[in-house]
């Protein structure tokens, strides 16, 4: 029997490019049920993965609709309750997209990141990254088009990108690169004989890539990573894998021009032969970094949340954070130095829910706060959970018959 920890389902999405004539329109909000609130939000009907970035001031969101076998990547801006109207970026028939593994954004001064995977061989896993420079204001794209993140040239698998904007005019950006695996892989278990590394490399604003560097020679093959900015630099957390395969959260950090080692935040010991296909989620304040990760040692699911006041040199004790079978897939941001939200999903009788929760570094918490009923399925994907302001943004992808579409929801801080 399949391990449904370990099993990747691969959607292929692909993209192509059209300008709009208006530049915003305002869109009508739907009337809360609870402090939740939904509203609509520029994605069409049969559109799927959703991600969120927040610069502070504006919340960007980017989402793949596919049209007559064609996958288009859009994105749109939320400023003051009214959303641009949506930017295409790309389009394409050969990119390789799925509910684990999908377009990351982010901006930095009005220039707009993003990434798409394109197929760079016949095998399932064989693709490569492609990044696209977006310029808010000429409304166009910066550059080239669709150019490489990596520079290794083999036919294997270069995804689950994590970036963020970093010092003026640049990104730093993390992904998982198989280049060291061979080219077969095990469709059951995502397994190479080779190791998947995780590598990172700062994009300016002009397309230039410097300072490709491996992070980690050996880790988990198809968990997603991520990354946050703290007040010495930057951080990526991701799922290792040691030769005996325990699959636990690890962190590097970026200290005086120099990666750090990686270390374990918290030591879970969670041995399993195949990829859980569950990454962790990361956000910093200044000093203060909060990590959000899945861990299923023992056939036991949990959702936990650990603090660091030292830019992520120490941790204090995990807190867990969910209250049924976990199913994972979690979002966090940081509300104040001491207290961060997260957002996961989980089972209870016969539902799958997306949960949020508010959870002091102390362990006191909020009320479970139930976002919406969901898909327990893969295309349901992972929620995505942004703040501007006072005000928590979330995303999802709903299933129903014939596709799907995105929700939006926001909350209140204070109603935490």
């Amino acid at each position: 029997m399949r391990n449904p920890y370990f099993i990747i389902c691969c959607v292929f999405l692909l993209f192509s490019c059209k300008e709009n004539k208006k530049e915003t329109h305002q869109l009508p909000t739907v009337e809360p049920l609870s402090v939740i609130q939904l509203f609509d939000n520029p994605s069409e009907e049969k559109s799927q993965l959703p991600r969120l970035f927040s610069n502070g001031n504006a919340l960007y969101f980017s989402w793949v609709t596919r049209k007559d076998s064609t996958d288009h990547l859009h994105f749109s801006v939320l400023k003051d309750s009214t959303w641009t109207l949506p930017s295409e970026i790309t389009s394409g028939k050969d990119w390789f997209t799925n509910w684990a593994d999908f377009p990351a954004i982010a901006e930095n001064k009005g220039t707009v990141l993003t990434n798409i995977l394109q197929k760079s061989a016949n095998g399932t896993y064989t693709y490569d990254i492609k990044l696209n420079l977006y310029d808010e204001t000429l409304k166009q794209i910066q550059g080239e088009q669709d150019f490489f993140l990596h520079d290794d040239g083999t036919k294997s698998e270069h995804g689950f990108v994590s970036m963020q904007p970093y010092n003026d005019g640049l990104f730093q950006v993390a992904w998982l690169d198989g280049r060291n695996t061979s080219a077969a892989h095990d469709s059951e278990t995502h397994e190479s004989a080779g190791a998947m590394t995780l590598r990172t490399a700062q994009v300016s604003y002009n397309g230039t890539i410097a300072n490709r560097v491996e992070l980690d020679n050996r880790v988990c093959d198809c968990c997603n990573t991520a990354m946050a900015i703290t007040n010495k630099g930057p951080v990526v957390v991701y799922r290792d894998r040691s030769d005996d395969d325990i699959r636990d959260i690890s962190i590097t950090r970026l200290i005086d021009s120099i990666w750090t080692k990686p270390e374990t935040i918290h030591k879970d010991n969670w041995k399993i032969a195949g990829c859980p296909v569950n990454g962790p989620a990361v956000d910093a304040l200044d000093d203060h970094l909060a990590v959000a990760w899945f861990t299923a040692k023992n056939d036991k699911p949990k959702v936990h949340v650990i603090f660091s006041e030292d830019n992520g040199e120490t941790f204090d004790i995990p807190i867990r954070v969910d209250t049924n079978e976990s199913l994972g897939r979690v979002d966090l941001v940081m509300l104040s130095k001491e207290s961060a939200a997260i957002v996961w999903m989980e089972l209870l009788e016969d539902e799958t829910l997306i949960q949020l929760i508010k959870v002091n570094s102390n362990g006191s918490r909020g009320e479970v706060m139930t976002v919406s009923k969901t898909d327990s399925s893969r295309a349901s994907g992972f929620p995505q959970l942004e703040k501007v302001g006072d005000t928590l943004f979330l995303a999802w992808a709903m299933l129903k018959e014939g596709g799907s579409s995105i929700k939006t929801a926001k909350v209140a801080i204070a109603q935490l």
